[in-house]
């Protein structure tokens, strides 16, 4: 009886994915060493809080829902002292280590960037209960925890008749999560943005320092936090300015079918010398019903012409407006509104009114909120493009954009309103564009799971991508705001001329890259073994 023949090829390719096997197994036992290891120091501290390393699935999602990194544990701080310890023990480890640190404030993020794989998430909204603390004197402030909620910071202040002058569009949020990035919306063509509107930080530095800073002392680290993506410090507490509240809101909204005197009618009203109090703007594609959406909130000055109105499929610009007032001065107030809207070249039956309580105006997002999540339609993928565009290139960006790669449907809003650069800070780690007005447009999509449709998430990003390629291709000088970035190299062209001071602070401020791992602009050095 005979032998087979031998088939040395298939041999040697089962040796090598054994030896591969091998290798990859000695690896991974390797790095769960490491895991195991870390964990153990990490059990050595002494603190107010504790460490959770079994419930850490909830650390490696966001509000984008694309990406997922597990840490290997989750701080649930009591003091900033916690947070202090366990960032000094792991500089202490020094660059043998591979621990990294991320804070998670509401979880708000997009992709990723306040995740930390195999690191250490620390949940900021423990600390939110510490006392918020309201000064009333004649420039009134409020100290404030940074991993607390904006939407606490406005019921607590108002019981004092006060309130922040800057908000985001949406208030649950964390003072920490904002401050990193800017915090923007409808008022800041007036106030700025929020980090315009801070007077004092406390921070913890990658050495595990805890530092107060300002404008007037550790002022470099006041302003490398400030808009730093997390890079250089976790704000533990910050010191908020205060104007005296309103109590109501006048809300309005009009609509134009040309986006030039949309633009020229916007850019008219954050110059005014009697001005709004917020001014926002979005696109409308495609979404003929759009008017009986809104009649839950809003009544039309002219019911009769409103009803008549057809979009007949054009794009439109709807001019979203509000003045805040107390009700002793609510006929006064009527007159400047009529005053101001006289002056603009709308479409007349397209006026749109709301009276609301301040608190309602402010907190108008949840109300979408509770109703998306009884729908299961809020923890889906939100593949959001924001951009900051100079004023000389927002009718190149609307024509390439509107015109012709938007023009069927949006999967979700498209806000576009202009802001003054004067307002901004540019000793701040934000990068905006040169021009003393410069325009935020934000696609704030929302991707259906599993469809392979126009709202799905691989179309949105295409576009999403086309929308970039057209930017880079037309050189508009955009800026992303919320940035997302791959690789250094895209970072450095980001930054532009500001990325040596970036860099530098880093090296100051955070040298071990410890910080926000998940932002992907610095990266530890992790040792093979």
């Amino acid at each position: 009886m005979g032998y087979p023949p031998v088939n040395f090829s298939k041999q040697k390719n089962i040796l090598f994915i054994r030896s591969f096997m091998i290798l990859f197994l000695s690896c991974l036992t390797i790095r769960n060493n490491h895991c195991f290891s870390n964990i153990l120091s990490l059990n050595t501290l002494q603190l107010d809080g504790h460490f959770n390393y079994d419930d850490v699935h909830h650390a490696a999602k966001d509000f984008g829902n694309r990406y997922q990194s597990l840490p290997i544990a989750v701080l649930h701080p009591k003091s900033v002292s916690d947070i202090a310890t366990t960032v000094k023990h792991i500089w202490d480890m020094g660059p043998t280590s591979e621990l990294t640190v991320a804070a998670r404030g509401h979880g708000h993020s997009l992709q990723g960037q306040a995740q930390a794989h195999r690191g250490v998430v620390i949940n900021m909204e423990s600390l939110k209960g510490h006392e918020m603390k309201i000064y009333t004197g004649k420039f009134p402030y409020v100290d404030v925890s940074g991993g607390e909620l904006w939407i606490n910071i406005l019921h607590e202040s108002l019981k004092y008749g006060l309130t922040p002058k800057s908000w985001t569009d949406y208030l649950h949020l964390t003072v920490g999560g904002t401050l990193s990035n800017a915090g923007i919306s409808g008022q800041a063509f007036r106030h700025g943005p929020q980090i315009s509107n801070v007077h004092q930080l406390e921070v913890v530095t990658g050495k595990g320092k805890v530092v107060n800073c300002s404008r007037e002392q550790n002022e470099d680290l006041f302003h490398s936090v400030l808009g730093g993506l997390g890079q250089f410090g976790i704000i533990t507490r910050a010191r908020i300015s205060l104007e005296a509240a309103p109590a109501m809101v006048k809300w309005i909204r009009v609509l134009y079918t040309d986006f030039a005197t949309f633009t020229r009618d916007q850019e008219h009203l954050i110059s005014a010398q009697n001005k709004f109090d917020y001014i926002e703007g979005f696109v409308i594609i495609n979404r003929t019903g759009l008017l009986n959406n809104w009649r839950t909130y809003f009544n039309p000055q002219d019911p009769a012409r409103a009803s008549q109105f057809k979009s007949d499929g054009k794009t439109l610009f709807c001019l979203e407006l509000a003045k805040y007032y107390n009700l002793d001065k609510a006929e006064m107030v009527n007159e400047e509104v009529q005053k101001l809207l006289s002056g603009l070249s709308y479409i007349p039956s397209t006026l749109f009114l709301s009276e609301v309580t301040y608190v309602e105006f402010l907190d108008r997002v949840h109300v979408s909120e509770v109703k998306l999540r009884s729908k299961g339609l809020w923890e889906v993928p939100h593949p959001w493009l924001n951009l900051f565009i100079p004023k000389s290139k927002i009718h190149t960006f609307a024509e390439g954009v509107f015109g012709n790669i938007l023009t069927q449907t949006s999967n979700g809003p498209i806000l576009i309103y202009p802001v003054n650069k004067s307002k901004w800070d540019n000793r701040t780690s934000v990068v905006i564009p040169e021009e003393d007005i410069f325009y935020l447009v934000a696609f704030l999509t929302s991707a259906v799971p599993s469809s392979t449709g126009t709202d799905g998430l691989e179309h949105i990003l295409t576009q999403n991508r086309r929308i970039l390629e057209f930017c880079e291709i037309a050189t508009l000088g955009v800026k992303q705001y919320l940035p997302h970035y791959t690789t250094q190299e895209e970072w450095k062209a980001h930054f532009g001329p500001r990325w040596e001071v970036f860099a530098q602070r880093k090296s100051i401020y955070d040298p071990l890259a410890i910080f926000a791992p998940g932002q992907r602009i610095f990266q530890k050095a992790i040792p093979f073994s």
